[in-house]
């Protein structure tokens, strides 16, 4: 496997965006933690994920609450749902987490439904 140029690669980051930058550092610690990318899982694989909450909702669902957590790791994002509930202490926007869980692609997006969970310190 051929050595990246240091000179091209150093290019790279300095015309890049902030969003990139971000995103490409996301996927770097996901990478580094042995991880899976999100933008790489089929549908019922088994996955463990590092990434970060950017949105929190709470949806009722036949009259139960439903806590929805959009996961993102630099390379796609996945729908955490916690069945029956309405918070979990530490969950929230902005949180990095470690999630395990079997991933269902619903819709053209995907989920994880009751994922196991670790809050990464931060």
């Amino acid at each position: 496997m051929a050595k990246a140029n240091p000179f091209v690669a150093a290019l790279k980051r300095w015309g890049a965006s902030n969003a990139e930058l971000e995103s490409q550092e996301r996927q770097r610690v996901a990478e580094s933690s042995g991880a899976n990318k999100v933008g790489d899982l089929c549908d019922r694989q088994q996955a463990r994920l590092r990434g970060t909450i950017s949105v929190l909702t709470i949806k009722p669902r036949a009259g139960m609450p439903w806590l929805e957590a959009e996961l993102t790791d630099g390379s796609g994002s996945v729908t955490l749902i916690w069945m029956g509930r309405r918070e979990i202490p530490g969950v929230v926007a902005g949180r990095e987490l470690i999630v395990n869980g079997r991933v269902s692609c619903v819709d053209g997006g995907r989920r994880i439904y009751n994922p196991h969970y670790e809050l990464v310190a931060g």
